[in-house]
């Protein structure tokens, strides 16, 4: 659906982008996602920028680039203060404890750094152990991620997992001995799974009383190994909506709060970084193939860096990182907001809408008005907050292409 309907005499979507100018007049948040692109090996179902780790990981090299790509990136942020930091992957986990205190000894150094700021670093249970938890910690990681997926041994198996059900417990308990927050990655829709089998993984999960849940179904994605050949006997439709009706009812009787699709948080561990995302914040996305988001006076523009690990290692030599760079048409800056902010399960405020894409709020509102009508959406202050109903949380999909 077009959004800019109120200016049909424009007969293209360039044209209309050019006729509408956002107004940037606030600096929005900004967060830095540091890229790892290896792993042990790559999982079936997995789509991310990852690759199997070279048997001598050029750390390193990687290092160097990661602290040269982002002093280059520091004209086009010039005085912003981070909020947060995410080492995502791949395995951010196979580095070092030294070579992430010396990552994020640089960042300190080039970024005016919050005082408060979450730093936060995804771990395979099948890569660490308690001491390198604590050199992570003593690095000034303050926040871990584990991929658990599951606790039961034959699903861990079928998704290609390098951890089993002894590892995972033992991450766990690393886990919450070293850092105050964390969360763990739970998957349901598992081959064979039933509800009573994706309840055994959560309530274990429970056991750990971890302060950040986040809870995906397997997802055939294009081009992975298992959209080729899909796994046999995945539950179907009616199975993993009772599986997301149980999980969520088990985790609200634990005193969780279900704030986005996907997470659940005990009071004060929702995960900042994330949540700028879903507030359409911007970011810096230094590593292989990272994306930013980068808002300032002119406008907004999209970069990624050169996703091949070689490549991007490469480009330290010619001190170019970045493999392309466009600006978000104002025409799309409204569906990019909603595929994100909508994801919230507590909404937004207009303000917000408006502040963050630079643009007023006429501009959706008639798509909003209809779906309140058809009970997707409604306000939870008059005219003043937004946010999705049970059906447009349940029918996400259907909702925001009404947005797009």
């Amino acid at each position: 659906m077009q959004i800019i309907t109120f200016v049909p005499s424009l007969g293209s979507r360039a044209a209309a982008a050019g006729a509408l100018q956002p107004n940037f007049t606030q600096a929005v948040p900004l967060s830095l996602y540091v890229h790892i692109p290896w792993c042990v090996r790559k999982c079936p179902y997995c789509d991310f920028n990852s690759h199997a780790a070279p048997e001598q990981l050029p750390e390193n090299e990687l290092v160097d680039a990661l602290l040269q790509d982002l002093t280059l990136a520091l004209p086009g942020i010039w005085g912003r203060r981070v909020e947060t930091i995410f080492f995502g992957g791949g395995t951010p986990s196979l580095l070092s404890p030294a070579a992430i205190d010396r990552l994020i000894t640089g960042f300190r150094t080039l970024l005016p750094l919050s005082p408060n700021a979450e730093i936060t670093l995804e771990a395979n249970p099948g890569t660490v152990d308690a001491d390198r938890f604590a050199g992570f910690r003593a690095a000034g990681v303050n926040r871990l991620s584990l991929g658990i997926q599951s606790f039961d041994d034959a699903s861990l198996h079928a998704l290609g997992r390098i951890h089993d059900r002894t590892q995972a417990i033992a991450a766990i308990e690393a886990a919450a001995k070293h850092f105050d927050t964390f969360n763990l990655d739970l998957m349901v829709g598992l081959p064979q799974q039933d509800t009573a089998a994706a309840l055994a993984d959560i309530n274990q999960a429970l056991a750990f009383n971890p302060p950040h849940f986040s809870c995906y179904q397997l997802t055939l994605e294009p081009h992975t190994p298992f959209a080729a050949a899909p796994p046999a006997n995945l539950p179907d439709d009616d199975v993993c909506a009772e599986i997301q009706d149980e999980l969520e009812a088990r985790l609200a009787a634990a005193g969780y709060t279900h704030y986005e699709t996907s997470a659940f948080a005990l009071p004060g561990h929702q995960c900042r970084h994330n949540l700028n995302y879903w507030t359409f914040g911007d970011y810096l996305g230094i590593g292989p193939g990272a994306h930013s988001k980068l808002t300032n006076h002119e406008g907004a523009r999209r970069q990624m860096r050169y996703k091949s690990p070689k490549a991007y290692l490469m480009a330290a030599t010619t001190g170019n990182f970045i493999q392309t760079d466009e600006p978000i048409l104002a025409t799309d800056l409204p569906g990019e907001f909603m595929m994100n902010a909508l994801r919230l399960n507590e909404g937004f405020g207009i303000e917000l809408f408006e502040r963050y894409t630079g643009l007023p709020w006429l501009i959706v509102s008639r798509q909003v008005d209809a779906a309140i009508q058809d009970g997707f959406l409604e306000w939870v202050e008059p005219n003043q907050h937004l946010r999705p109903t049970l059906q447009g949380r349940r029918f996400l999909n259907v909702l925001l292409q009404r947005f797009l």
